[in-house]
């Protein structure tokens, strides 16, 4: 059996060394790396340092466990356990010294996400989940509170997270989208790190979160602490959170939305 408060424990230690590391080097080492999906899409030498340092130090804490990283790939493992890594969830954003953006860790045990784990260093921010026990914001000032998602909250009251892609052609399509959901709303807010979006749909910060494109590793850590806030996060039709669309708002609201998102035609692209 693994235990979840070890592996949250490791998760949140790797999460504030990798976070203050981001922070000290951020002057000396914002050259771009490579891009990835397209011009605009940027992998800085950070990103890369971030994760060389959340897998190797997970990996001396626990030989068996295998990986799924955002810059790496996949690595197999022994254990059960697989980590999931963003080192950087909000490049762009950390390129240009905006807040948002964070590191996401998440631990899966045969499969299922049990620990999640994200670092906004820049807020002084540290989100924590474990599955049954509830998700946490713990501030650089030692304090600690639960969180919960906005319950109550009508369509038309509702203040949206969302995201957008970095091909032109798809955010034309998302653009089109956002044309007919906005009319329906209290608002929409584009922050630039599905991981942070999500942390603050289980903060009660925003209503909601929808965006199509997200990879595991952007959700996985801030998809259970928003279930364990109390909220729901899938996709379309029943379906699990993906690339396709990945939607998360109080149980009260998803139904809602998700009706909205189908009929806007908001994975159209």
């Amino acid at each position: 059996m693994q235990d979840p408060q070890d592996l949250l424990e490791l998760a949140i230690s790797t999460a504030e060394v990798a976070g203050v590391m981001l922070v000290d080097r951020r002057p000396a080492d914002l050259g771009v790396a490579y891009t990835k999906s397209s011009s605009t899409d940027v992998v800085t030498e950070m990103d890369k340092a971030s994760e060389r340092l959340i897998v190797d130090r997970i990996r001396a804490a626990r030989p068996g466990d295998a990986f799924l990283g955002e810059e790496g790939g996949e690595t197999g493992g022994t254990s059960g356990v697989r980590w999931i890594v963003d080192p950087i969830d909000g490049t762009v954003n950390y390129l240009y010294d905006l807040p948002d953006w964070a590191v996401s860790i998440a631990a899966e045990v045969d499969g299922e996400v049990v620990v999640g784990v994200v670092a906004v260093p820049a807020r002084g921010e540290l989100y924590t989940a474990a599955r049954g026990r509830g998700s946490h914001l713990m501030r650089a000032d030692g304090s600690t509170r639960p969180l919960r998602c906005n319950t109550g909250v009508s369509l038309d009251h509702a203040l949206v997270a969302t995201g957008f892609g970095y091909a032109a052609e798809r955010r034309a399509r998302q653009a089109e989208s956002l044309r007919r959901i906005l009319p329906r709303v209290r608002d929409i807010r584009r922050g630039g790190s599905a991981a942070v979006d999500l942390c603050s749909v289980a903060a009660g910060r925003v209503d909601a979160y929808y965006e199509q494109g997200p990879q595991i590793w952007d959700f996985a850590a801030g998809a259970l602490i928003v279930q364990e806030a109390g909220g729901a996060v899938g996709g379309l039709n029943g379906r699990p959170p993906s690339a396709h669309l990945t939607i998360a708002a109080a149980p009260d609201l998803f139904g809602p939305l998700h009706d909205l998102l189908d009929e806007s035609g908001a994975a159209g692209g």
